[in-house]
């Protein structure tokens, strides 16, 4: 567990590690999730978005416990194999993928969408095909020259999307405290309207995890870990409140409004406010994508190096230190997801999947502390209280899937469960054949 993996370079540092964090978090939700959060719990939904900040620092929590015991690449994957066996793992690491996949593509589009603002014809099939092709293969080469590069990227996105962000923020709240309201929309917020909104907000407060993953390469990632995830929440906490909260009284009809955040600039700022939200999607984006690429291999590498996936997928760059073979196949399959997937349904999809790993995360903690009772570095107060609290909620917001999302749940479940069948028998046969 606290081994270094072969070839991978510890170059990543606290900040980088938070920037990771800043960026799996702030991707493409917080540009279009304030409509139906509005829809959903009317002038209400900034109560919704502390709400949501609360319930998934619960979830963190788990996270920075078991994070705080293991310096190798894997992430999710790695943490819940060694507290609930191989199986688990291999489910956790196949869910992981489809999450990472359906939200990479979600963004890819999303990202062609911002773009249309400034050229229209960006949407038009040949243009859309270049521009995915080419942000990607650019970011794509970028991660393959090494973790510093991709880091490096990725600090500089999350700086420039927070200040594009921060000074709408900064204008909301001044707006807040001392302008007038716009007549808040009167919605019956029942149960169902709380946990749709949470869910939807899950999507938006998720992709801290994505960070975890590249604990191989961070410099002293059982220490820096929690320290990321609780700096990166509350900011972002901070930042969705105030957020959704200006959208709610400066948009009139902020249910209806297909760039929320654009409409809300716009309104307090004119048309250069309008432009500057729009280029700060689209840094966003970019931002999250290049976490995306230099974090999710590393769990392709991981579930290789652990047996679980062909060993090629292992490989490391002999010059460049990274995992490059595990970098190409990713990106070869987020290109395909952004040229064939919808936007609107792989955002619910990677909500709802990334509840079954943070479930199990979350029943991890009691797991390992039974396991290696002096391994964490970071011990969370209340005994079983955060674990149970943190399934609790997974279980909750379970209960608003839809059947096209369950179905692809189980599809994946399957491939999972065939994964472990075909190396577990390769492991009995390789048993086996060694004489006595």
């Amino acid at each position: 567990m606290s081994a270094p993996q072969a070839g991978l370079v510890r170059v990543i540092g606290r900040w980088n590690l938070t920037a990771l964090v800043v960026n799996g978090i702030i991707g493409s939700g917080i540009f279009g999730l304030p409509a139906p959060l509005a829809a959903a719990v009317g002038r209400a939904s900034p109560w919704a978005a502390l709400l949501a900040g609360a319930a998934m620092a619960v979830i963190a929590a788990c996270y920075a416990e078991v994070a705080s015991q293991f310096t190798a690449t894997g992430g999710t994957y790695l943490y819940v194999r060694h507290a609930l066996g191989r199986f688990a793992g291999l489910q956790v690491g196949w869910m992981t993928l489809l999450v990472r996949l359906a939200a990479g593509a979600a963004s890819l589009n999303l990202l062609v969408e911002y773009l249309a603002e400034f050229w229209p014809a960006a949407t038009r099939p040949m243009p859309r095909f270049a521009l995915i092709t080419s942000v990607l293969g650019l970011l794509t080469l970028i991660n393959c020259r090494g973790a510093a590069a991709g880091a490096a990227v990725s600090s500089a996105t999350a700086i420039a999307k927070l200040m594009g962000l921060g000074v709408l923020c900064g204008v909301g709240a001044v707006y807040l405290l001392a302008g007038p309201a716009a007549a808040p929309m009167i919605v019956p917020a029942g149960l169902g309207n709380w946990l749709q909104s949470i869910l939807l907000l899950f999507f938006s407060y998720g992709g801290y995890e994505i960070a975890l993953i590249t604990a191989g390469e961070a410099h002293r990632p059982q220490r820096d870990a929690p320290f990321a995830l609780f700096a990166a929440l509350l900011t972002v906490t901070l930042l969705y409140t105030v957020l959704q909260a200006t959208v709610m009284c400066v948009v009139p009809d902020a249910a209806h409004s297909s760039r929320p955040l654009s409409a809300a600039a716009q309104v307090l700022m004119g048309r250069p406010g309008a432009v500057l939200i729009s280029l700060a999607a689209i840094v966003s984006v970019v931002g999250f994508l290049s976490a995306n690429l230099l974090a999710m291999p590393r769990s392709l590498f991981a579930l290789a190096s652990s047996g679980d996936l062909p060993v090629r997928l292992a490989a490391v760059h002999p010059r460049y230190h990274t995992p490059y073979v595990s970098i190409g196949i990713f990106a070869l399959l987020t290109w395909l997801a952004a040229l064939f997937g919808n936007f609107t349904w792989n955002v619910t999809l990677s909500a709802v999947a990334r509840l079954l790993y943070f479930g199990a995360t979350c029943a991890s903690v009691p797991a390992l502390r039974r396991k290696q009772p002096h391994a964490a570095t970071f011990r969370i107060p209340g005994g079983a209280l955060l674990p149970i609290a943190g399934i609790a909620i997974c279980l909750a917001l379970l209960t608003r899937t839809d059947l096209s999302n369950s179905l692809v749940l189980g599809a994946t479940i399957t491939v999972a469960a065939l994964n472990w069948l075909v190396r577990a028998r390769s492991s009995r046969n390789i048993t086996a054949s060694i004489p006595d």
